[in-house]
């Protein structure tokens, strides 16, 4: 016998479950938070996460390919500018690239990938790849890992701020204009998913969807967190 739908209050609740899976208690993510982590373990992670963001336009253009509904498209399509900015010099992918540079990297070496690691790269690609092959709604539900966001990238903010105070304040601007702009993503991402999935299939996709999202996320901290065991360091960066 299937299973009735959820009503649009439990299948809020199931989604915001997944705040437990989130990559907010990762180890790594801990270390960083608590100030434990080396500038070039820092930097490494700034690399790494540079191919996430990324592809995250690559992502949501493949949404709106998969979408047949014209008022989501339009508003999607604002996450693609956001990210790579009205114009050149401009958008989040730019404030991430000031803050590999505010963090003592070469642009050129972020942007080339001399610095990304295969666990970073093939989970990535798995989430852009998911996207590309899964329902829209399904994508959609994967992107809201952004309901847990915003006061992660908050605490970040002020680990940066306290503990790696040799990370110039030229690299704060994506934590600092990203989470009004990830609450307000989330809240329309919502929803769409509690509108478009009505039956109890469709929204068992959609937490699946979500909890794969992140396990994408994990996986791509368990690979920083195993390379970076390897990298040391000395000097007057490691003692700020």
């Amino acid at each position: 016998m299937t299973s009735p739908a959820r009503t649009p209050a439990q299948f809020t609740a199931d989604l915001h479950a997944y705040a437990e899976k989130y990559w907010h208690r990762h180890p790594f993510h801990l270390k960083l938070h608590e100030g434990e982590l080396t500038a070039d373990q820092l930097r490494l992670w700034i690399a790494n996460r540079w191919y996430y963001q990324a592809r995250l336009p690559q992502k949501d253009a493949a949404v709106i390919a998969n979408c047949p509904v014209a008022e989501v498209r339009r508003r999607w399509t604002e996450r693609i500018v956001y990210q790579d900015g009205a114009a050149d010099g401009q958008g989040g992918h730019e404030e991430w690239l000031r803050l590999a540079e505010a963090a003592g990297l070469e642009r050129t070496a972020v942007l080339d990938g001399s610095l990304l690691l295969p666990g970073v790269r093939f989970a990535t690609d798995a989430y852009v790849d998911f996207a590309r092959t899964r329902p829209w709604t399904e994508s959609v539900a994967a992107s809201l890992t952004e309901l847990f966001s915003p006061d992660l990238m908050r605490r970040r903010l002020d680990a940066i701020k306290t503990h790696y105070t040799w990370i110039a304040p030229s690299g704060h601007g994506y934590f600092t204009d990203r989470p009004p702009v990830a609450a307000a993503d989330a809240e329309h991402a919502l929803g769409l998913v509690i509108a478009h999935c009505a039956t109890r299939a469709e929204q068992d996709s959609a937490l699946a969807a979500l909890s794969f999202k992140c396990d994408v996320l994990w996986s791509m901290l368990d690979a920083i967190e195993h390379a970076s065991e390897g990298v040391t360091e000395s000097g007057p960066e490691k003692a700020a």
